[in-house]
């Protein structure tokens, strides 16, 4: 069982790289039609293929209903990530968004 739990670690992980790639070529390219050939932005699309292929393997024995409430962890950790890059906000509303969702996940896998 630890093998689809690792690999549901394993597609949040890649969700949160790729979500940082997209950002990243969004915010290097000039225009929209430039933001789709950025090198950063097709990077970002394989990094979230592999974080889909991790997150189908861990379907195999973790119900939906556990596994993709966890993918919110994502949320959370891409905020804290956004604001230490980009200097994106972070202030209550966030922190308490972030808990709300710490809090859910935990509850979530009381199983």
């Amino acid at each position: 069982m630890a093998i689809y739990y690792l690999s549901l670690v394993g597609a949040i992980l890649f969700g949160i790289a790729g979500q940082i790639a997209l950002k990243s070529g969004a915010l290097g390219s000039s225009s929209v039609a430039a933001q789709f050939v950025n090198p950063l932005t097709i990077i970002g699309f394989g990094i979230y293929a592999l974080a889909a292929v991790c997150y189908i393997v861990a379907l195999k024995k973790i119900p939906v209903s556990v596994a993709f409430p966890s993918v919110a962890a994502s949320y959370a950790i891409v905020a804290v990530i956004a604001h230490l890059m980009w200097n994106e906000p972070f202030g209550w509303p966030q922190i308490g968004g972030i808990l709300l969702i710490g809090g859910g996940i935990l509850l979530i896998h009381q199983h």
